[in-house]
């Protein structure tokens, strides 16, 4: 097979695709700059394709023997973050045309190796046996779930085998690879409450019923509970971000707000978290005559992802004939979480981890941080990995 001629061929199509898709970052739902690229990259390739969303796609490969069908799938979303034109050591090769935009989780580089997999599928088409499907996902950063669900109800009538997804990674080192079984990311949950108090004068607080003394209280009082309603044995995280209330030094507010999220791998610890945290909400609130009204995010909205033990094995035994076997790590699960747990619960998937971090070139900041950067080097290893995985279970007996 003419794989390994299309992999060098495509090398440096991979790198330039993802530096002129970190330019165009958008915000989730706003990638229209990004959608036309990405829409005229396909047509280049020759690729059929259907929108099914707004700022969606899905591109098809059919080949002319039969095989399995399998689906690949990239976020092509950016971030409302201004990037520092510098990473952890040194300027970056290209910076974000938005100053309240950019690629700091790396969907560009999502995007980039999809497309240049495509690339090299369309060379060796006429090698291939099955059905592949290229799925562009908007709003993944969102949590709204509207790119995701349109290309599930799409994927839904094309008897899916398989699915592939890859995540770069700061934790691990650029150019390995991981492809475990088990929970891979978090679950997560809203925690958003709105204290409902008395507003008035900030000298006669006996004549008030100050909410933001109340959501202080609370906060305060989540930490204890956790350690008594959530099992040892489970992570559940909780991550109070916002506290919002009033805006003037001798005004109480009659309302302030609590904003966070749950992440979890255990959905069961989750959906107890979130029972604690109401609770904790409702009862402090009572102490001090105020209530709280939870806002309908204040639950479970994405569960965890689940690599298939099968699909991971599968990956493992071949992926070592395209990339080097050196490449395969083994890496702990992330806290974070991604929409691809709706494919993971649908298809038999694997959720890759690529890892970009080099400290040398200044990659490796946190994900979301304004020095967010990736090693570009290590996007071929994920090109040559996704083709693999492919190529492999579309052939598969």
């Amino acid at each position: 097979m003419r794989f390994k001629d299309a992999f060098e061929h495509v090398e440096n199509y991979v790198i330039e695709t993802r530096r002129e898709l970190h330019r165009l970052a958008e915000p989730s739902d706003q990638e229209k700059n990004t959608f036309a690229f990405i829409i005229e990259e396909i047509k280049k390739l020759g690729f059929s394709y259907e929108i099914v969303e707004e700022f969606t796609v899905v591109a098809k490969l059919q080949t002319v023997r039969n095989g399995k069908t399998v689906a690949l799938r990239a976020d092509i979303d950016g971030l409302p973050v201004k990037e520092n034109k510098h990473n952890l050591k040194r300027e970056r090769t290209c910076i974000s045309n938005r100053p309240d935009a950019s690629h700091m989780c790396g969907h560009d580089a999502h995007v980039a190796m999809l497309l240049a997999s495509m690339k090299v599928l369309k060379e060796i088409q006429d090698e291939l046996v099955g059905t592949y499907y290229f799925c562009f996902e908007q709003g993944e950063e969102l949590g709204r779930r509207k790119g995701v669900t349109a290309i599930l109800n799409y994927l839904d009538e094309q008897c899916i085998d398989t699915v592939w997804a890859i995540h770069v990674y700061n934790k691990l080192k650029a150019g390995k690879i991981c492809v475990d079984a088990g929970p891979r990311m978090a679950g997560v949950a809203g925690a958003m409450v709105k204290v409902i108090g008395k507003g008035g004068h900030g000298s006669r607080p006996d004549l008030s019923k100050n909410p933001v003394f109340v959501a202080a209280n609370i906060v305060v009082n989540l930490a204890g509970v956790f350690e008594n309603k959530i099992d040892a044995n489970e992570t559940v995280t909780l991550g109070i971000t916002t506290i919002e209330g009033g805006g003037t030094m001798n005004v109480f507010s009659d309302e302030a707000k609590i904003l966070g999220t749950f992440r979890f791998f255990n959905e069961e610890e989750g959906n107890k978290a979130v029972t604690a945290f109401k609770s904790v909400c409702e009862h402090t609130a009572a102490m001090y005559g105020c209530s709280v009204e939870f806002d309908e995010r204040t639950r479970v909205l994405g569960r965890p992802i689940k690599t298939d033990a099968k699909c991971s094995q599968f990956a493992k035994q071949v992926l070592p004939s395209f990339i080097d076997s050196s490449c395969l790590a083994s890496c702990v699960p992330w806290l974070a979480s991604e929409s691809f747990s709706t494919y993971a619960r649908t298809y038999p998937s694997i959720f890759a981890f690529l890892g970009i971090k080099n400290d040398e070139k200044g990659a490796g900041a946190e994900h979301h941080s304004e020095f967010f950067d990736i090693d570009e080097d290590a996007l071929l290893v994920g090109v040559k990995a996704t083709v693999g995985y492919a190529i492999s279970y579309a052939a598969k007996k």
